[in-house]
């Protein structure tokens, strides 16, 4: 494993994390989720991010207890507060009280004093961002969150972030953006602005949801228990790839794989840590062989010719408008 900084702050992280998005409290056995995360700290991840969202709240628990009686400093925890994690009017939003009252309950499920890295899940319109800020700002002063981060804002929401950040000193050193070498729409704007703030991106879905592997065979059926086929596990996110003009042009780069020595879905990491930019690249996992597989992805260095290539190849029908950012 390898290790970056998180943007300009001085926390290093392993270049590829953990994350339980789809699999823990929902599709996954804990049992197996605890499999998943064992084979993750044996191949050097250190980095583990969730989000009180997910699974209900589940994800949570499950990755405590995975993590229970790991040593607390060896590990980077980060989770997430923005979407409803209740029916109340303030179960939900970047408002002071949910905000303060969402880590808490984030601290309870995770089994520690702490988290790493505390996310803004979303941009919220409805709050001032001046309120939002402040918040964050509180938490790690009170010691329960060492760093702030966003996920899925926008160049100009980042902008304004910023300087409240600094404004407030708090260290603001993230955004948490969908990123592949299908979907680059953060490439034009979001990367610039974060790079002036001083904030790496760690980037999720860089499989693709797993179309990069190269599973998914134009002109044939998405093949039985894959994402593609599952109501729960994002088929609405990957039916915009389910099309012969996308999965063909993902069949050619296979050879450059091979090439390489990599699997696809190791050559599709590899292509977002190219990045300077990106600080790490979030991988999950249902079952532990696949953390092995996609953590292989690290240290490994492409020629500015395989990029070309890639390019060549794949580019065309790629993602790259900046106004499909994920923000409400």
């Amino acid at each position: 494993m390898e290790f970056r900084r998180l943007g300009r702050s001085g926390l290093n992280i392993s270049e590829i994390a953990y994350g339980n998005w789809l699999t823990h409290g929902s599709q996954v056995e804990e049992e197996q989720a605890q499999a998943c995360v064992l084979t993750a700290l044996d191949e050097g991840i250190t980095t583990f991010d969730t989000a009180d969202v997910y699974a209900a709240t589940r994800a949570e628990s499950v990755l405590g207890r995975a993590l229970s009686g790991v040593r607390r400093e060896s590990i980077e925890l980060f989770t997430k507060v923005f979407f409803p994690t209740g029916q109340g009017p303030n179960d939900r939003g970047l408002g002071r009280k949910h905000i303060m009252e969402s880590c808490e309950a984030s601290l309870r499920r995770l089994q520690t004093d702490y988290v790493d890295l505390y996310q803004a899940h979303r941009f919220d319109r409805s709050v001032p961002l001046e309120e939002t800020m402040t918040a964050f700002a509180d938490l790690v002063r009170q010691g329960k969150a060492l760093y702030i981060g966003v996920s899925e804002w926008n160049a100009e929401q980042i902008t304004r972030a910023a300087e409240l950040a600094r404004e407030l000193r708090v260290p603001l050193v993230s955004n948490q953006p969908q990123y592949s070498m299908l979907w680059r729409v953060i490439e034009p704007q979001v990367i610039p602005a974060s790079e002036r703030a001083g904030m790496g991106q760690i980037v999720w879905s860089p499989i693709a949801q797993g179309v990069l592997s190269g599973k998914y065979a134009p002109g044939q059926p998405a093949p039985t228990g894959s994402r593609a086929t599952d109501s729960t596990g994002g088929a609405d996110m990957i039916s915009r790839w389910m099309r012969d003009e996308v999965l063909e042009p993902v069949q050619q780069l296979k050879p450059i794989a091979d090439e390489l020595g990599l699997s696809m879905a190791q050559l599709a990491v590899a292509w977002v840590l190219q990045n300077s930019n990106v600080s790490a690249a979030i991988i999950g996992a249902s079952r532990p062989e696949q953390v092995t597989d996609n953590a292989r992805a690290a240290g490994v260095r492409l020629e500015q010719d395989v990029l070309d290539r890639i390019d060549e190849i794949i580019g065309h029908v790629a993602e790259t408008d900046p106004r499909h950012t994920r923000t409400p």
